[in-house]
């Protein structure tokens, strides 16, 4: 526990700072509420992507024998620019997917084989997804991380800011009122003094 002044000013100080703690904490305790919300929602928003993702993958196993063939694919289909903007929730800066720009060649349909087509289409969208997930999975490393400072932060002032500036303030209210007491018992035995001084005269 820390050391603490017994004195009027202290005891003054100590009821400031649990008003302020007190104060802090419903706003503290709200915003983990939110984040938790968040993260939940974000988890299945994410294993809602992965299964898709899977879903995906299996149908690119039928594309796989035709993949083989040598085809250069940076040829028919690149990525011009990741459009990347910023969202806050609950005070969290988070990242988002505003959207991608693929830069795409039509394919000359008598030089190229009869799939090139489906088969551009096929890898823009597991290029999407792949970057939809990744920006998912940051959003949920960021929401995760304020979410866990968020709690330590609530546990603080609950556990141990709260209840030690309550024992400050019991343990000075303790003294000043035993000051007050010897200040009054003193002052009962000067009186009494004085007038067994005056008696004595």
């Amino acid at each position: 526990m820390a050391n603490i002044k017994h004195t009027k000013n202290e005891l003054k100080a100590q009821r400031e700072a649990l008003k302020r703690f007190q104060r802090y904490l419903p706003t503290l305790q709200l915003k983990k509420q939110q984040l938790q919300l968040e993260v939940r929602q974000l988890e299945s928003q994410l294993e809602a992507e992965r299964n898709a993702e899977v879903h995906e993958q299996a149908e690119l196993a039928k594309w796989v024998r035709l993949f083989a063939e040598p085809v250069d694919w940076p040829n028919w289909l690149s990525v011009r620019k990741i459009r990347l903007g910023q969202g806050n929730i609950a005070g969290v800066a988070i990242p988002l997917l505003e959207g991608i720009d693929f830069e795409r060649q039509l394919p000359d349909l008598l030089a190229t084989p009869a799939w090139l087509d489906d088969g551009v289409d096929m890898l823009e969208r597991r290029v999407r997804r792949r970057l939809e997930l990744q920006v998912l999975e940051e959003q949920m490393r960021q929401l995760a991380a304020e979410l866990r400072t968020t709690n330590q932060r609530v546990n603080l002032f609950e556990k141990v800011k709260i209840p030690e500036a309550r024992e400050h303030i019991r343990m000075i209210r303790i003294f000043l009122g035993d000051q007050m007491t010897a200040g009054v018992a003193r002052s009962k035995m000067a009186k009494a003094k004085a007038i067994e001084q005056e008696s004595a005269t």
